[in-house]
C-alpha cells in the first residue's frame, strides 16, 4: 500500500508541485517579502525556519484526507475487500506514505532555507531530535486527515474540512512573537497544539529554550496521534462494512 500511494503520488504531477514547490515558495516569501519588516531579536530566517516546517507538514498531511477519500469513491476500497489484503494496511499505506513525503520535503525546504541563509546551531543529536518531533506531528495530523477523509462525503469535502491544519501555523509562533498579537489571540496562540512544537524545534536547531515544550509537543502529537487512529478505525469499519 505505500508503494501503490508512492506511484500515485509521482505520477501527480499537480501533488508533486503542491507537495514540493509550494512550501519552498512560501519560505522565500516569508524571507524576503515580510523579513525584512519583522523584529524577532535576530535574523528572521532563523525564526521563522521551523514554523514553515510545520506549516509544510500540516499541508502535506492534510492531502491523506483527500487520498483516503478518493479511494473511497472510486471503489477501490470495494475490490481490495475481495483480495489478500489487510483491511488496516489500507490506512497505515495512506499514513506512510504522508509520513515519508512530509519528511522528504521537510528536508528540501531546509537546504533551500541554508542556501537563504538560515543557519542553525544544533548538533547532530539535537538534528536527529528534531526530524523525530516533525515525524510525530506528521503522523498526529495524518491518523487526524485519515479519520476526516473517511468522514467526508466526497474529495472536495475533504480537502475543505482539512483547511484548518493549515491555518493553526499562522496563529503561533510560527511567523511572529505570540505577545505581539491582541490579548485573545495571544491566549490562543499560546495554548494551542502547534505553538509547542515549534518552540521545541526552534530550541533543537537554534538554542533557544525549550522549556516545557518539549513535553507539551509530545502530549498534544500523541493525544491526536490516538484520537485520529480510533477515529479512522471506527469510521473505516463502519465504511466498509454492508
Amino acid at each position: 500500500m505505500l508503494s501503490r500511494n508512492l506511484r500515485h503520488t509521482l505520477r501527480s504531477p499537480d501533488t508533486v508541485i503542491m507537495t514540493i514547490a509550494v512550501p519552498i515558495m512560501i519560505l522565500l516569501m516569508f524571507t524576503y517579502v515580510f523579513g525584512g519588516a519583522m523584529n524577532v531579536g535576530g535574523k528572521y530566517i532563523d525564526y521563522v525556519v521551523p514554523g514553515i516546517i510545520l506549516l509544510c507538514a500540516g499541508f502535506g498531511s492534510a492531502t491523506t484526507a483527500v487520498s483516503l477519500s478518493t479511494d473511497l469513491s472510486n471503489g477501490i476500497i470495494d475490490r481490495f475487500r475481495t483480495m489478500a489484503v489487510a483491511r488496516s494496511s489500507v490506512l497505515t499505506g495512506h499514513v506512510a506514505e504522508s509520513l515519508l513525503r512530509n519528511l522528504i520535503t521537510t528536508t528540501l525546504v531546509i537546504l533551500v532555507a541554508l542556501v537563504t541563509g538560515f543557519r542553525p546551531t544544533g548538533d547532530p543529536l539535537c538534528w536527529l531530535a528534531a526530524y523525530g518531533v516533525i515525524a510525530l506531528f506528521v503522523l498526529a495530523l495524518s491518523w487526524l486527515a485519515a479519520a476526516l477523509g473517511l468522514l467526508a462525503k466526497n474529495p472536495e469535502a475533504a480537502n475543505a474540512v482539512t483547511f484548518f491544519f493549515m491555518f493553526l501555523p499562522y496563529v503561533s509562533s510560527a511567523f511572529v512573537p505570540p505577545h505581539s498579537m491582541p490579548a485573545a489571540l495571544h491566549w490562543f496562540a499560546e495554548n494551542q497544539p502547534v505553538t509547542p512544537v515549534i518552540e521545541t524545534l526552534r530550541g533543537l536547531l537554534m538554542g533557544t529554550p525549550i522549556g516545557n515544550s518539549a513535553l507539551l509537543a509530545v502530549l498534544w502529537c500523541a493525544g491526536i496521534a490516538a484520537v485520529g487512529y480510533l477515529a479512522a478505525g471506527v469510521l473505516y469499519r463502519r465504511k466498509t462494512t454492508h
